[in-house]
Protein backbone atom coordinates (compact mmCIF):
# COMPACT_ATOMS: atom_id res chain seq x y z
CA UNK A 1 0.00 0.00 0.00
CA UNK A 2 1.22 3.44 -0.21
CA UNK A 3 2.13 5.80 2.49
CA UNK A 4 0.26 8.44 3.27
CA UNK A 5 1.86 10.04 6.45
CA UNK A 6 5.12 10.49 8.18
CA UNK A 7 6.09 11.38 11.54
CA UNK A 8 9.58 12.05 13.46
CA UNK A 9 9.42 9.33 16.95
CA UNK A 10 11.66 10.14 20.24
CA UNK A 11 13.42 13.56 19.47
CA UNK A 12 12.94 16.20 21.89
CA UNK A 13 10.86 18.17 19.22
CA UNK A 14 8.74 17.02 16.50
CA UNK A 15 11.19 18.05 14.06
CA UNK A 16 13.74 15.49 15.35
CA UNK A 17 13.67 11.74 15.88
CA UNK A 18 13.24 8.38 14.43
CA UNK A 19 11.50 8.64 11.30
CA UNK A 20 7.82 6.79 10.61
CA UNK A 21 5.39 6.15 8.26
CA UNK A 22 1.53 5.05 8.08
CA UNK A 23 0.90 2.39 5.63
CA UNK A 24 -3.02 2.26 5.60
CA UNK A 25 -3.59 1.86 9.73
CA UNK A 26 0.04 0.91 10.61
CA UNK A 27 2.61 2.90 11.89
CA UNK A 28 6.09 1.59 11.08
CA UNK A 29 9.77 2.82 10.73
CA UNK A 30 11.88 3.09 7.37
CA UNK A 31 15.35 1.04 6.88
CA UNK A 32 18.28 3.47 6.93
CA UNK A 33 19.54 1.68 3.67
CA UNK A 34 20.43 4.21 0.88
CA UNK A 35 18.82 6.98 3.13
CA UNK A 36 20.63 10.47 2.62
CA UNK A 37 20.03 13.94 2.86
CA UNK A 38 17.84 14.08 0.16
CA UNK A 39 14.83 11.65 2.08
CA UNK A 40 15.57 14.02 5.09
CA UNK A 41 15.21 16.83 3.32
CA UNK A 42 11.91 15.94 2.15
CA UNK A 43 10.73 14.59 5.85
CA UNK A 44 11.45 18.03 6.60
CA UNK A 45 9.54 19.59 3.86
CA UNK A 46 6.82 17.01 4.22
CA UNK A 47 6.47 18.25 8.44
CA UNK A 48 7.01 22.02 8.25
CA UNK A 49 10.49 21.78 9.68
CA UNK A 50 13.22 23.96 8.73
CA UNK A 51 16.11 22.56 5.85
CA UNK A 52 17.43 19.01 6.63
CA UNK A 53 20.73 19.54 8.73
CA UNK A 54 21.80 15.50 9.17
CA UNK A 55 20.76 11.81 8.79
CA UNK A 56 20.30 10.41 11.88
CA UNK A 57 20.49 6.47 13.51
CA UNK A 58 16.49 5.91 14.65
CA UNK A 59 18.47 3.91 17.36
CA UNK A 60 19.19 7.80 18.92
CA UNK A 61 16.20 8.31 19.45
CA UNK A 62 14.16 6.51 22.81
CA UNK A 63 12.31 4.52 23.24
CA UNK A 64 13.79 2.34 20.29
CA UNK A 65 10.77 1.07 18.05
CA UNK A 66 8.96 -2.01 20.03
CA UNK A 67 10.06 -5.39 18.24
CA UNK A 68 6.57 -5.90 16.61
CA UNK A 69 6.56 -2.75 15.00
CA UNK A 70 7.04 -3.46 11.36
CA UNK A 71 10.43 -1.97 9.16
CA UNK A 72 7.92 -0.63 6.14
CA UNK A 73 10.31 0.32 3.56
CA UNK A 74 14.15 0.56 2.56
CA UNK A 75 15.89 2.07 -0.38
CA UNK A 76 14.26 5.30 -0.06
CA UNK A 77 15.30 7.56 -3.41
CA UNK A 78 14.47 10.30 -3.19
CA UNK A 79 15.89 13.44 -5.34
CA UNK A 80 15.60 16.19 -2.62
CA UNK A 81 12.74 17.90 -4.52
CA UNK A 82 9.35 16.18 -3.44
CA UNK A 83 7.36 17.43 -1.40
CA UNK A 84 6.23 14.41 0.55
CA UNK A 85 8.31 11.08 1.24
CA UNK A 86 5.36 8.89 -0.49
CA UNK A 87 6.03 10.86 -4.00
CA UNK A 88 9.77 9.07 -3.19
CA UNK A 89 10.57 5.60 -4.67
CA UNK A 90 11.14 2.76 -2.55
CA UNK A 91 11.50 -1.24 -1.45
CA UNK A 92 9.69 -3.39 0.57
CA UNK A 93 11.73 -4.23 3.18
CA UNK A 94 13.48 -7.69 3.44
CA UNK A 95 16.45 -7.78 5.56
CA UNK A 96 16.33 -4.90 7.79
CA UNK A 97 16.16 -4.80 11.58
CA UNK A 98 15.15 -1.75 14.19
CA UNK A 99 19.12 -1.20 14.56
CA UNK A 100 19.06 0.01 11.00
CA UNK A 101 15.71 2.72 11.74
CA UNK A 102 16.12 6.49 9.86
CA UNK A 103 16.46 9.40 11.44
CA UNK A 104 16.17 12.97 10.72
CA UNK A 105 16.90 16.11 12.09
CA UNK A 106 16.11 19.19 10.72
CA UNK A 107 18.41 23.05 11.18
CA UNK A 108 17.28 26.20 9.32
CA UNK A 109 19.56 27.28 6.30
CA UNK A 110 20.65 30.75 5.32
CA UNK A 111 19.25 33.47 7.08
CA UNK A 112 16.96 31.43 10.05
CA UNK A 113 18.67 29.36 12.72
CA UNK A 114 16.55 26.55 14.34
CA UNK A 115 13.14 24.57 13.39
CA UNK A 116 10.53 26.16 11.11
CA UNK A 117 7.15 26.55 13.37
CA UNK A 118 3.45 27.60 12.24
CA UNK A 119 2.43 30.29 14.96
CA UNK A 120 -0.81 31.45 15.36
CA UNK A 121 -4.99 30.82 16.37
CA UNK A 122 -6.99 30.16 13.66
CA UNK A 123 -9.72 32.84 14.44
CA UNK A 124 -12.02 35.41 13.05
CA UNK A 125 -9.88 38.41 12.75
CA UNK A 126 -8.11 41.52 10.67
CA UNK A 127 -9.25 41.37 7.16
CA UNK A 128 -7.91 43.28 3.86
CA UNK A 129 -9.77 44.84 1.30
CA UNK A 130 -8.44 43.46 -1.20
CA UNK A 131 -6.50 40.39 -2.45
CA UNK A 132 -2.44 41.33 -2.99
CA UNK A 133 -1.73 43.06 -5.97
CA UNK A 134 1.36 41.94 -6.49
CA UNK A 135 4.64 39.80 -4.45
CA UNK A 136 8.53 39.79 -4.49
CA UNK A 137 11.22 38.29 -2.95
CA UNK A 138 12.88 40.69 -1.33
CA UNK A 139 16.29 40.54 0.70
CA UNK A 140 18.19 37.70 -0.61
CA UNK A 141 21.04 37.17 -3.29
CA UNK A 142 18.82 36.78 -6.35
CA UNK A 143 15.63 37.75 -6.99
CA UNK A 144 14.34 33.95 -6.71
CA UNK A 145 15.55 34.12 -3.46
CA UNK A 146 14.63 36.15 -0.56
CA UNK A 147 11.34 37.31 2.06
CA UNK A 148 7.91 37.03 0.59
CA UNK A 149 6.67 40.61 0.22
CA UNK A 150 2.79 41.24 -1.07
CA UNK A 151 1.78 44.72 -2.44
CA UNK A 152 -1.69 45.90 -1.05
CA UNK A 153 -3.10 49.48 -2.33
CA UNK A 154 0.75 50.69 -3.13
CA UNK A 155 2.08 49.12 -0.05
CA UNK A 156 4.67 46.31 0.56
CA UNK A 157 4.01 43.94 3.53
CA UNK A 158 6.23 40.87 4.30
CA UNK A 159 4.17 37.49 5.23
CA UNK A 160 3.97 35.64 8.78
CA UNK A 161 4.78 32.46 8.37
CA UNK A 162 2.04 31.26 10.35
CA UNK A 163 -0.15 28.93 8.08
CA UNK A 164 2.36 29.30 5.42
CA UNK A 165 2.94 25.77 3.43
CA UNK A 166 5.27 24.87 0.89
CA UNK A 167 2.28 25.03 -1.87
CA UNK A 168 2.11 28.60 -1.43
CA UNK A 169 6.08 28.93 -2.09
CA UNK A 170 6.10 26.78 -5.57
CA UNK A 171 2.87 29.15 -6.27
CA UNK A 172 5.33 32.69 -5.66
CA UNK A 173 8.44 30.68 -7.22
CA UNK A 174 5.50 30.04 -10.53
CA UNK A 175 4.86 34.06 -10.76
CA UNK A 176 7.93 35.34 -10.17
CA UNK A 177 9.13 33.61 -13.19
CA UNK A 178 11.72 31.51 -11.26
CA UNK A 179 12.57 27.96 -11.11
CA UNK A 180 10.92 25.48 -8.78
CA UNK A 181 10.33 26.28 -5.32
CA UNK A 182 13.18 24.44 -3.07
CA UNK A 183 13.04 25.94 0.25
CA UNK A 184 10.48 27.56 2.85
CA UNK A 185 11.46 29.14 5.95
CA UNK A 186 11.12 31.92 8.46
CA UNK A 187 13.41 34.69 8.19
CA UNK A 188 14.84 35.13 11.11
CA UNK A 189 18.45 36.97 10.45
CA UNK A 190 17.75 40.89 11.35
CA UNK A 191 19.23 41.17 8.57
CA UNK A 192 16.98 39.88 5.90
CA UNK A 193 13.42 41.21 8.72
CA UNK A 194 10.98 43.19 6.94
CA UNK A 195 9.73 46.36 8.27
CA UNK A 196 5.84 47.68 8.40
CA UNK A 197 2.68 45.96 8.04
CA UNK A 198 2.54 41.98 8.41
CA UNK A 199 0.14 40.39 5.65
CA UNK A 200 -2.31 38.78 8.31
CA UNK A 201 -3.89 36.21 5.42
CA UNK A 202 -3.29 32.53 5.63
CA UNK A 203 -2.95 31.76 1.78
CA UNK A 204 -4.74 28.16 0.95
CA UNK A 205 -2.99 27.00 -2.34
CA UNK A 206 -2.87 23.95 -3.80
CA UNK A 207 0.24 24.66 -5.50
CA UNK A 208 -0.95 24.67 -9.05
CA UNK A 209 -2.09 28.35 -8.92
CA UNK A 210 -0.69 30.59 -11.50
CA UNK A 211 0.15 33.61 -8.81
CA UNK A 212 -0.72 34.18 -4.98
CA UNK A 213 -3.76 36.07 -5.62
CA UNK A 214 -5.48 32.65 -7.36
CA UNK A 215 -5.37 31.08 -3.70
CA UNK A 216 -8.32 31.42 -1.68
CA UNK A 217 -7.49 32.78 1.70
CA UNK A 218 -8.71 32.38 5.17
CA UNK A 219 -9.02 35.36 7.74
CA UNK A 220 -7.07 34.90 11.11
CA UNK A 221 -5.51 36.70 13.81
CA UNK A 222 -2.57 35.82 15.34
CA UNK A 223 0.61 37.45 17.17
CA UNK A 224 3.36 37.71 14.80
CA UNK A 225 6.85 39.82 14.31
CA UNK A 226 9.14 39.99 11.62
CA UNK A 227 10.99 37.65 12.96
CA UNK A 228 8.34 35.12 11.49
CA UNK A 229 8.20 36.75 8.69
CA UNK A 230 8.57 34.30 5.22
CA UNK A 231 11.61 33.27 3.21
CA UNK A 232 11.68 31.18 0.59
CA UNK A 233 14.17 30.21 -2.63
CA UNK A 234 13.07 28.67 -5.64
CA UNK A 235 16.04 27.43 -8.62
CA UNK A 236 16.99 29.86 -10.86
CA UNK A 237 14.75 30.97 -14.26
CA UNK A 238 14.04 27.55 -16.45
CA UNK A 239 15.33 28.39 -19.67
CA UNK A 240 15.51 25.99 -22.65
CA UNK A 241 17.41 26.84 -26.61
CA UNK A 242 17.44 24.45 -29.44
CA UNK A 243 21.40 24.12 -30.52
CA UNK A 244 23.52 23.70 -33.92
CA UNK A 245 20.18 24.25 -36.14
CA UNK A 246 19.95 27.09 -38.91
CA UNK A 247 18.26 29.61 -36.81
CA UNK A 248 16.54 29.33 -33.08
CA UNK A 249 13.60 27.95 -33.58
CA UNK A 250 15.17 24.50 -34.78
CA UNK A 251 17.41 22.16 -33.37
CA UNK A 252 18.43 19.62 -30.49
CA UNK A 253 16.97 20.72 -27.61
CA UNK A 254 18.78 21.64 -24.12
CA UNK A 255 17.48 22.75 -21.23
CA UNK A 256 19.93 24.93 -18.06
CA UNK A 257 20.25 23.55 -14.75
CA UNK A 258 22.47 24.94 -11.93
CA UNK A 259 24.22 26.86 -14.30
CA UNK A 260 24.96 24.26 -17.19
CA UNK A 261 23.22 23.94 -20.45
CA UNK A 262 22.05 19.69 -20.61
CA UNK A 263 19.84 17.49 -23.22
CA UNK A 264 16.29 15.63 -23.17
CA UNK A 265 15.94 12.25 -23.57
CA UNK A 266 13.07 11.21 -25.97
CA UNK A 267 11.64 8.59 -24.14
CA UNK A 268 7.82 9.62 -23.80
CA UNK A 269 8.39 12.64 -26.04
CA UNK A 270 5.21 13.92 -28.09
CA UNK A 271 4.15 16.37 -30.16
CA UNK A 272 2.11 18.33 -27.08
CA UNK A 273 5.84 19.05 -25.79
CA UNK A 274 6.95 19.94 -29.04
CA UNK A 275 4.10 22.61 -28.75
CA UNK A 276 5.39 23.83 -25.47
CA UNK A 277 8.76 23.94 -26.79
CA UNK A 278 7.94 26.34 -29.72
CA UNK A 279 5.60 28.32 -27.77
CA UNK A 280 7.86 29.07 -25.24
CA UNK A 281 10.54 30.26 -27.36
CA UNK A 282 8.24 32.35 -29.62
CA UNK A 283 8.56 30.32 -32.58
CA UNK A 284 5.36 29.63 -33.94
CA UNK A 285 3.65 25.92 -33.81
CA UNK A 286 6.07 22.89 -34.11
CA UNK A 287 5.90 20.72 -36.84
CA UNK A 288 3.49 18.10 -37.61
CA UNK A 289 5.85 15.41 -39.02
CA UNK A 290 8.47 13.56 -37.29
CA UNK A 291 12.14 15.66 -37.13
CA UNK A 292 14.57 14.00 -38.56
CA UNK A 293 17.61 14.16 -35.52
CA UNK A 294 19.84 16.03 -38.08
CA UNK A 295 21.45 18.32 -35.37
CA UNK A 296 23.97 16.28 -34.06
CA UNK A 297 24.42 14.10 -30.80
CA UNK A 298 24.64 16.52 -27.13
CA UNK A 299 27.16 16.11 -24.93
CA UNK A 300 27.45 16.49 -20.88
CA UNK A 301 24.69 15.89 -18.83
CA UNK A 302 21.49 14.41 -19.96
CA UNK A 303 18.65 16.72 -17.85
CA UNK A 304 15.38 15.20 -18.28
CA UNK A 305 13.64 12.14 -19.17
CA UNK A 306 10.23 10.89 -19.24
CA UNK A 307 9.09 14.35 -20.08
CA UNK A 308 5.01 14.13 -20.53
CA UNK A 309 3.18 17.46 -22.08
CA UNK A 310 -0.63 18.62 -21.96
CA UNK A 311 0.79 20.74 -24.28
CA UNK A 312 -1.31 23.83 -22.40
CA UNK A 313 1.32 24.55 -20.22
CA UNK A 314 3.32 27.68 -20.52
CA UNK A 315 7.33 26.26 -19.68
CA UNK A 316 8.31 22.75 -20.20
CA UNK A 317 9.00 22.35 -16.88
CA UNK A 318 5.56 22.82 -15.81
CA UNK A 319 5.21 19.11 -17.86
CA UNK A 320 5.99 16.22 -15.49
CA UNK A 321 9.37 14.41 -15.66
CA UNK A 322 11.65 12.26 -13.68
CA UNK A 323 13.79 14.30 -11.14
CA UNK A 324 16.73 16.38 -12.87
CA UNK A 325 19.55 14.14 -13.83
CA UNK A 326 17.72 11.44 -13.44
CA UNK A 327 17.64 9.23 -16.92
CA UNK A 328 18.39 5.49 -18.49
CA UNK A 329 19.50 7.70 -22.21
CA UNK A 330 22.63 8.59 -24.04
CA UNK A 331 22.84 10.70 -26.34
CA UNK A 332 21.40 9.18 -28.99
CA UNK A 333 18.08 9.63 -27.92
CA UNK A 334 18.24 13.61 -27.53
CA UNK A 335 15.11 15.49 -28.45
CA UNK A 336 15.34 17.31 -31.63
CA UNK A 337 12.46 20.07 -32.37
CA UNK A 338 11.58 22.33 -35.46
CA UNK A 339 9.01 24.48 -34.82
Amino acid sequence: GSLSRVRLVGGDHRCKGRVEVLQGSEWGTVCDDGWDMNDVAVVCRELGCGAAKKTTSGTLFGPVAPKDQKVLIQMVGCSGMEESLSQCEGEDVFNCLHNEDAGAEDVSMGPCSGSTVFLGEQTPGFSFPTVPESVRLAGGPTRCQGRVEVKFQGDWSSVCKAGWRFAAAKVVCRHLGCGRAILTQKSCNKATQGQGAIWLRKPLCSGQEVSLEDCPSEVWEHNCTHNEDVWVECEDPFELRLADGDNGCVGRLEVLHKGEWGTVCDDNWRQEADQVVCRQLGCGAPRSLPVPKRFGRGVGRIWLDEVSCSGKEQSLEQCSHRPWGYHNCDHREDVAVVC
